[in-house]
């Protein structure tokens, strides 16, 4: 079974848990995530099955659009809900004061992964050190953020703000409320999070387990799109002929390709006819296989 299953992943369970129960529930061997989501956010979580796995890279790779939500005056050591509380500040903080924070966090910005990660250093996850107690410094990473607005305010002793973001791979959420907060005088912390979005895969178009289950009873696999839904790269094809030499690994010049040529490393969805054959990549003019799915 090769394809992509836009799932809509429940709070309450790591990403590596919803690799295991597609596993089980489809029956199948090879099945991975294309970007972990934290055991307690909900949301669109694009699985790979089969040959598909081979593009995880490719998905994981896309933007994603979140719905959080900052709690101001209250700080955690994980940033988030499940930590420990550091701080306990009542935030007097109004809206006009955080609208005048957010342009800060807007575009290319420099972020400092948090401790509580996923992240190594040294073969260790940093959660792993932050557990033992132990601080370590972190390198800062560019990151971008599309998108910033905040889109309902709650006043109180530790006000909330709802936040829809759209940003690259790699960023931390609850860091960008941590950070958000800190800039803003009070601190704070995400207290929840929704990913709306990976990629092109939708919260609206997005298959709960329930569903997947009762289609596959009934023999659908309606569920199951095609490895290459949802690339975001432009598509080629090739004849038949130069077709079975891509999928031996061997590169084409362009006087076979029906597509535009692409600059160095430019990558491309490879089609025969309308079967998706893979990635390829364009160097001097020649386009070389780079994942094959034969």
């Amino acid at each position: 079974m090769d394809g992509v299953i836009n799932l809509l992943k429940p709070p309450g369970m790591t990403s590596a848990a919803v690799v295991a129960w597609v596993r089980r529930a489809l029956s199948v061997r090879k099945a991975g995530h294309t970007g972990t989501l934290d055991p307690s956010v909900a949301g669109v979580l694009p699985i790979c099955l089969g040959k598909a796995t081979r593009l995880a890279e490719y998905f994981t790779a896309q933007g994603k659009f979140y719905r959080a939500e900052a709690t101001f005056g209250l700080v955690t050591d994980t940033q988030d809900a499940q930590g420990k509380i550091l701080q306990r500040r009542p935030a007097l903080l109004s809206r006009a004061d955080l609208e005048k924070v957010l342009p800060r966090f807007r575009g290319v910005i420099n972020q400092v992964p948090p401790m509580h990660s996923a992240l190594r250093k040294d073969g260790k996850h940093l959660y792993e050190y932050a557990r033992a107690g132990i601080v370590l410094a972190r390198e800062p990473r560019v990151i971008r953020v599309e998108r910033l607005d905040l889109v309902r305010w709650t006043d109180g002793k530790f006000p909330k703000a709802i936040l829809d973001i759209e940003c690259s791979k790699g960023t931390y959420v609850r860091t960008l409320c941590h950070d958000l907060g800190q800039a803003a005088g009070y601190g704070a912390h995400m207290s929840y999070l929704l990913r709306l979005r990976s990629g092109p895969f939708s919260l609206a178009e997005s298959w709960t387990f329930e569903e997947i289950e009762a289609a596959w009873a009934e023999g659908n696999t309606e569920f199951l799109l095609s490895p290459s839904a949802g690339l975001q790269l432009p598509p080629v094809r090739l004849p038949e002929s130069r077709a079975e030499a891509f999928r031996h690994g061997l590169a084409t010049g362009a006087q076979w390709v029906d597509g535009a040529v692409g600059e160095d490393g430019t990558a491309v969805q490879v089609f025969c006819a309308e079967e998706f054959i893979g990635i390829g990549r364009w160097k001097s003019g020649m386009l070389y296989p780079h994942k094959v799915m034969s």
